[in-house]
């Protein structure tokens, strides 16, 4: 290990690989109780050929390596051990081009997405993706991931966003295919076998975005309901009603909108306590003033029909954000803490009886315990915080076959938009067949035959 680092040192410059004390004393994750890291050293290389140099020494040597971006991720998927080597694309950050004619942004893996929507905002465009850690994760984190977020209604996942991309492979192989069109049939797609497999196959290095034009408009209401079936029917009404600008659909259950609403939170109810369920619901267009009259029919619309039972439009930008602040505002649940977080998607139809079935799995065997429900449901995602009083092993076991084991039936997914990693490789058998699991370790095998990228996260390797 010492002579690899000294050649990794030779190879990456002054302050391109850090040890010691500078490794320990980051944090591995998001959350204040995140821990620091825990590896042999970070790899900080400034081009993709450094990349390539890094991972073919890496390769002989077969030393494992840790990719990482911002380390936003929830799901485990850049934990390291103290052998292990990790890369960061930190100082790769740069917006390498923007073309406003094409509608298109090149960017480098590393560089921060907030960065990229005020870059696109700048020329008058739009890059869709958003969530809220835009100010601290990365863009090749948001892509190996496959980070799905606020818009996805709209404008998709990661993946419908990136045009072409550069990667390096285990063996320090450099993939380019920085495809700048929005048509190409030419062959197979290889962008794909790096978009969501969490760095398992290869370094996303550099990027090709596609942009939109920046909305001209932007409506934003709260709106409250009187059961489940009422959501399901406003969101099809709503949709057709704004003619496809319908770029938001985030509902909360009642106790998690009272938790949100509630001091110490921040936020102010926009609408009254009491109904079982809340949406906020946001409409990105191209004309303010007849966007604002349709948005507000549709209300209408709906009240008059019945159904939703209140409504709240924001009249500016600060009530548009306190409304947004209430739907981000997670960290109220570390108030309960010791809690867990799961991110899974379902059919729509089926989500009120998912909830309830949890919540009696949950309290027949924890009395005491909570269950949380809200998120992207016009996406057919939704996120859960489960607090039992306890988060050891055993019980963590418990709460996910729980949480997990109904996805099966219903044909849902374990992970909507968060990744595998290590947590939910336990699952990925209820979400993914016997025979996708052969081929997805097959391309492992063959893309990183030694096992050194990312190990032991997402498969199982015999």
């Amino acid at each position: 290990m010492d002579d690899l680092l000294a050649r990794l040192g030779e190879i990456l410059g002054p302050g391109g690989l850090l040890t010691g004390a500078e490794v320990t004393g980051r944090r591995a994750g998001p959350w204040a109780g995140s821990g620091t890291i825990l590896a042999k050293a970070i790899a900080r290389p400034r081009e993709t050929a450094q990349v390539a140099a890094v991972m073919k020494l890496c390769h002989e040597a077969r030393q494992p390596v840790i990719p990482f971006g911002g380390l936003t991720g929830l799901v485990h998927g850049t934990a390291s051990g103290p052998d292990d080597l990790l890369l960061s694309l930190e100082l790769m950050n740069q917006i390498e081009h923007v073309d406003p004619v094409g509608r298109t942004m090149q960017v480098q893996a590393g560089c921060l997405l907030q960065r990229i929507q005020e870059a696109a905002e700048h020329e008058g465009l739009l890059f869709p993706l958003d969530l809220g850690a835009r100010g601290s994760c990365t863009i090749g984190g948001n892509v190996s991931t496959n980070a799905g977020g606020n818009r996805v209604i709209r404008f998709g996942m990661t993946r419908e966003l990136v045009l072409g991309l550069e990667a390096v492979l285990a063996d320090g192989t450099v993939i380019s295919s920085m495809n700048s069109m929005l048509k190409n049939n030419a062959g197979f797609d290889l962008k794909q076998l790096f978009i969501g497999t969490e760095g398992v196959l290869g370094i996303v290095t550099r990027l090709v975005l596609r942009l939109r034009e920046a909305p001209a408009s932007q409506n934003t209401a709260f709106v409250a309901f009187a059961d489940f079936p009422s959501v399901t029917a406003f969101l099809k009404h709503v949709d057709r009603r704004l003619g496809g600008n319908l770029s938001a659909f985030e509902v909360l259950w009642r106790d998690v909108y009272d938790l949100l609403t509630s001091p110490p939170a921040t936020g102010r109810p926009p609408l009254e306590r009491g109904a079982p369920f809340y949406a906020l619901v946001e409409s990105l267009g191209g004309d303010q003033e007849s966007d604002d009259i349709r948005f507000t029919a549709a209300l209408e619309a709906a009240l008059e029909s019945g159904l939703i039972v209140d409504a709240a439009i924001a009249r500016n930008l600060a009530e548009r954000n306190a409304m947004w602040g209430i739907r981000d505002d997670v960290g109220q649940f570390q108030r309960f803490a010791p809690v867990t977080g799961f991110d899974v998607s379902l059919p729509i139809r089926d989500m009120d009886a998912y909830g309830e079935t949890l919540a009696r799995g949950i309290r027949a065997r924890w009395p005491e315990g909570r269950v949380w429900i809200f998120g992207h449901l016009g996406d057919g995602n939704l996120h859960v915080v489960v607090g039992v009083g306890s988060a050891d092993e055993e019980t963590k076991r418990a709460v996910d076959e729980i949480v997990y084991r109904p996805l099966a039936a219903l044909g849902g997914s374990v992970s909507a938009e968060h990744g595998i990693g290590l947590d939910k490789k336990p699952h990925l058998g209820l979400s993914r067949n016997a025979e996708e699991i052969t081929l997805m370790r097959r391309l492992k095998a063959m893309l990183d035959p030694r096992n050194i990228l990312n190990p032991g996260k997402v498969l199982e390797m015999p």
